[in-house]
């Protein structure tokens, strides 16, 4: 296993037609939004639950079923966290004490490097494991932002009916009304982060490495469902640097970047096509070179 040796940004560009990207359970799951700008807003953990999905569906040992040996999910639905974090000190033959890692530093090291070696997202994006079954912190290679959609995006509130009833009482009832939120069409942009030198300390590898690209570009398409029936990954930019801590500030990478509409003056954006994305590649800082996936 090789431990990645570069550090990267990336761009990726997705889109939803009539669906809801990440609704918000603070507004009565509208899609999350900026207020001042009304730009649509899909948060980082919301990526991150996507890319844990597909690697949970995609990194299966055939004949078991089971996660292969590498790529368990350590957050996931239902997950007992001191259960799993108790599998480490009976690797070590150590017994926990409540909330406290080991007074030896090579003790409590290797219970963090036993979760980090069999949970891909403790080992991509890191994780708090001090509970009671305490493991410690890390702190992950992997880093996302906030999502925001290139123009402004207007939430509808759509109704609709149910013609079932839950019990036998209620069969003669009218049938009853409910509600569904959508935006009928966003392109979302979103940063990221890969850091060699903190993949140094959790054994992010390159096979790692390769499996969050086909994460991301992936992961919609084992997301459908009536509220993202139709939400996809346009594009994804990455910048790959040839030293392990960067030869180019993340920011002015970025700026590289530009999205336009096709025609400004055209009625409001229903899919990709309607825009232009625009990729500055001339001039490009020694030791970065742009991938497109």
């Amino acid at each position: 296993m090789t431990i990645i040796n570069n550090r990267y940004e990336f761009v990726l560009l997705f889109d939803i037609k009539n669906g809801n990207p990440n609704g918000d359970p603070d507004a009565g799951n509208m899609p999350r939004l900026d207020p001042e700008t009304n730009q649509g807003l899909v948060t980082d953990v919301c990526l991150k639950r996507k890319i844990r999905n597909f690697v949970e569906l995609t990194q299966r040992d055939e004949s078991s079923k089971e996660a292969k040996p590498r790529y368990r999910i350590y957050m996931q639905e239902k997950a007992v966290l001191n259960n799993l974090n108790n599998e480490a000190y009976k690797d070590q033959n150590l017994k926990y004490e409540a909330k406290k890692l080991p007074k030896d530093a090579d003790k409590a090291k290797a219970l963090t490097q036993f979760m980090c070696d069999h949970f891909f997202d403790v080992r991509t994006f890191g994780a708090v494991m001090s509970t009671e079954v305490n493991t410690g912190t890390v702190r992950g290679p992997v880093q996302i932002a906030f999502a925001r959609s290139i123009d402004p995006v207007f939430p509808q509130e759509i109704s609709i009916t149910r013609m079932a009833v839950t019990n036998e009482k209620d069969a003669d009832k009218e049938r009853t009304m409910g509600r569904k939120h959508i935006i009928p069409y966003g392109l979302y942009r979103v940063h990221g982060f890969v850091s060699a030198a903190l993949a140094e300390k959790t054994g992010f590898t390159e096979e790692d490495l390769n499996i969050l690209w086909d994460s991301l570009a992936q992961m919609f398409e084992h997301d459908h469902s009536a509220a993202r029936g139709e939400m996809a990954t346009q594009k994804l930019i990455v910048f790959k640097h040839a030293d392990k801590l960067g030869n180019a500030p993340s920011h002015k990478l970025f700026d590289r970047i530009k999205i336009y509409r096709q025609n400004e003056d055209a009625a409001p954006a229903r899919s990709f096509s309607d825009y232009v994305v625009n990729i500055n590649s001339t001039d490009l800082p020694t030791g970065v070179e742009i991938i497109e996936k």
